[in-house]
């Protein structure tokens, strides 16, 4: 960094992209950055001072204009996918990498040969490629109370931006789509969505309608597929086996 300095302190936040937005703006007042930057279910450490950052929504939306109108839309859109990426020390990398955008303007966009620059383009499309690819993966389940389960399990916490696009498709549907990585879920009611923790979400039987439905799409998943021309490498490309406990379909 050029004008920023090291100290050494860790940041306690909310685990929110407010908040860290709000570190931000701090670090940008005081010209400093952290060493650390951790949420509440840190590890702690008897050496290391500690210091609470409140989440200040004034802040955090100062600095999403401010890189807006300083930087570029790619800047916030690229630390954006990082923050929801599950890369270690990931809070200190999108720092840096706002402040400098801060300093050289949207030259950081194409700034590839700084270390931390690259790391946040790569991460961000890898981010994106998982929702990409899990925008044609997630299976829905018609429940008996009506609603519309979903399960996942992705690497990164890409939830929020899976329920923007099914909300999108599905608006009039009440829709529930379940992260049992991070033990999260996303709630729709067919007008605004939470997403809560999900401790107590389980599903134990389907009704017979959806099993129905459900063995007439695994019957013409079969009956289309042809023998002699089956690649297991390609599809796994395409669609990692990881995700394949997700499919109804019998893979």
């Amino acid at each position: 960094m050029y004008q920023w300095k090291f100290v050494d302190v860790a940041y306690i936040y909310d685990g929110s992209f407010n908040g860290l937005l709000t570190i931000v703006f701090d670090s940008y007042v005081s010209k400093t950055i952290p060493n650390r930057i951790v949420t509440s279910n840190f590890e702690l450490d008897l050496f290391c001072e500690y210091q609470l950052i409140k989440t200040d929504d004034e802040k955090a939306n100062r600095i999403s204009s401010g890189i807006l109108k300083n930087i570029s839309y790619h800047a916030l859109y690229t630390a954006y996918h990082m923050f929801l990426s599950n890369v270690i020390n990931k809070e200190i990398y999108i720092v840096q990498y706002l402040l400098l955008g801060f300093q050289i303007g949207n030259k950081l966009d194409h700034l590839l040969t700084n270390d931390t620059v690259l790391k946040l383009e790569k991460t961000s499309k890898r981010v994106f490629g998982e929702f990409h690819r899990l925008c044609g993966l997630v299976r829905f389940m018609k429940l008996s109370n009506g609603m519309f389960y979903a399960k996942i399990h992705p690497d990164n916490n890409i939830l929020e931006l899976l329920g923007h696009h099914f909300i999108k498709r599905l608006p009039n549907e009440n829709l529930i789509i379940h992260d049992k990585i991070r033990n999260i879920a996303l709630l729709y009611n067919k007008k605004d969505y939470i997403i809560i923790e999900a401790d107590n979400l389980k599903i134990t039987s389907l009704p017979e309608e959806e099993l129905y439905y459900q063995s007439l799409w695994k019957t013409f998943y079969k009956s289309i597929g042809i023998k002699e021309r089956k690649n297991s490498k390609l599809r796994m490309q395409f669609m990692p086996k990881k995700y394949w406990q997700d499919l109804v379909e019998d893979l």
